[in-house]
């Protein structure tokens, strides 16, 4: 995910998509993940702390900030490039199983009454984005479902 001035998504030359600050995030799904990874990661993004506080600290949320998100579906986060020239998504989830959790996921972000806007899935896409910092983290769910806490405080 990125922190943004803006963000937007273009299918074949129109905009499907567009938000002004807050956070741009690409989404890859992987073949074992499941809703609560879904809930898990969009908990976290909504309430890390990493918009500026008066101070310029990294001190906000999203919800702080009055922020909105731009959710780009990516399977090709999953790609391994490890072993010859060519990248392997054997990992990356099937798509009717990505759609499902990629919905979930927005779904479950707007009920915390985000502004969330989106790209289209499996098209081609064209995203375009003013960065501020940059500011980019990676969020991975991968962790046993015990260490999945419902909120997390400050």
């Amino acid at each position: 995910m990125q922190r943004v001035k803006s963000a937007r998504v273009d299918v074949a030359g129109e905009t499907v998509g567009s938000i002004e600050v807050g956070l741009l995030i690409l989404l890859g799904v992987t073949q074992t993940d499941r809703p609560e990874d879904a809930e898990y990661l969009a908990d976290k993004v909504i309430q890390l702390r990493i918009f500026p506080d008066e101070a310029q600290r990294m001190n906000r949320s999203l919800l702080d900030a009055g922020g909105a998100l731009l959710v780009v579906s990516q399977f090709t986060l999953y790609g391994d490039c490890r072993k010859g020239r060519r990248p392997s998504f054997d990992h990356a989830a099937p798509p009717e199983q990505a759609r499902a959790l990629y919905q979930h996921f927005i779904e479950r972000l707007k009920l915390r009454n985000i502004t969330v806007e989106t790209g289209v899935f499996q098209a081609e896409m064209e995203i375009h984005l003013i960065n501020e910092g940059p500011v980019t983290f990676i969020l991975d769910s991968n962790k046993s479902p015990a260490e999945h806490s419902p909120t997390e405080g400050p």
